[in-house]
């Protein structure tokens, strides 16, 4: 017998198996989707590693539905943790009655994320709870779950399809919470498949309705290695609101330390 004959039996005979039993194939289609998923967002993690510590200004614009809108000036400081999630403080400048309000975020990989809240009207330090994470921040269309760094082990991950988002090529991979009190049920994430940046995301609430969608702009390379947009909308398609970012000044290697990012400088962070 040729050998082309036995690879037409056992393709003939692989194929009367998955025609026998669909749920098989069903389920390597599945495990396939889940394991390409996953790479992906490991890749997009891999390249974006070793930036150290960096700084930026930002202009925050809240949009209301009929058009007004509202903006502060803020400041944010990073610190990447090795083997864990980051460490952010986001700092309020203007206006006067957001002044001194301070942030502070720890992200972790397998653990909840650590929050706290100064709120220098009443001068009181408030620690954000897991449960409490779906809150808006700061009255914008972020939540506290937003701010958090994104964390692959956070997440389950299934890839959709390649697409063409804005004349880029780009993967669309669904993300899956693995937090019980998250707000979202799962997010549906375009990246390039050039430089793996996040293009657009769009969050879908507890009972799977399109929610929210966060699209970035002006991404600048950094360090020739690290991109950063520069512009960042997110949109709610239920209320009709909208907060812009605008990111500026971006540095990297400012010298930040774990102290700088202590529970005991929200109180004095200027």
């Amino acid at each position: 017998m040729s050998l082309f004959k036995r690879w037409d039996k056992r393709f003939i005979a692989l194929l009367f198996c998955l025609l026998a039993h669909p749920s098989v194939w069903a389920q390597q289609t599945s495990e396939s989707a889940q394991n390409r998923g996953l790479a992906i967002a490991l890749e997009q993690d891999r390249r974006d590693r070793g930036w150290g510590d960096s700084s930026a200004e930002l202009e925050m614009i809240l949009r209301r539905a009929n058009g007004q809108q509202t903006v502060r000036r803020l400041r944010i400081k990073l610190l990447e943790v090795p083997g864990d999630g980051d460490k952010g403080l986001t700092i309020f400048d203007e206006p006067r009655d957001v002044q001194g309000t301070a942030f502070l975020n720890y992200s972790h990989a397998l653990e909840p994320d650590d929050q706290w809240i100064y709120l220098p009207a009443i001068r009181r330090t408030k620690r954000i709870s897991s449960k409490n994470k779906t809150g808006r921040f700061m009255g914008s269309e972020f939540t506290y779950e937003d701010m958090s760094s994104v964390q692959v082990e956070k997440y389950t991950y299934k890839y959709l399809r390649d697409d063409l988002l804005d004349g880029q090529d780009v993967f669309v991979v669904e993300a899956y919470p693995k937090d019980a009190y998250s707000g979202y049920s799962k997010q549906l994430v375009y990246i390039d498949q050039q430089e793996y940046r996040t293009l657009k995301t769009e969050f879908f609430d507890r009972r799977d309705g399109l929610l929210k969608t966060l699209s970035f702009h002006d991404y600048q390379q950094y360090l020739d290695r690290f991109w950063r947009a520069g512009r960042l909308i997110m949109e709610n398609h239920q209320t009709g609101k909208s907060t812009e970012l605008n990111w500026k000044n971006y540095e990297f290697g400012v010298g930040l330390s774990e102290q700088d990012f202590h529970r005991s400088v929200l109180q004095r962070a200027r």
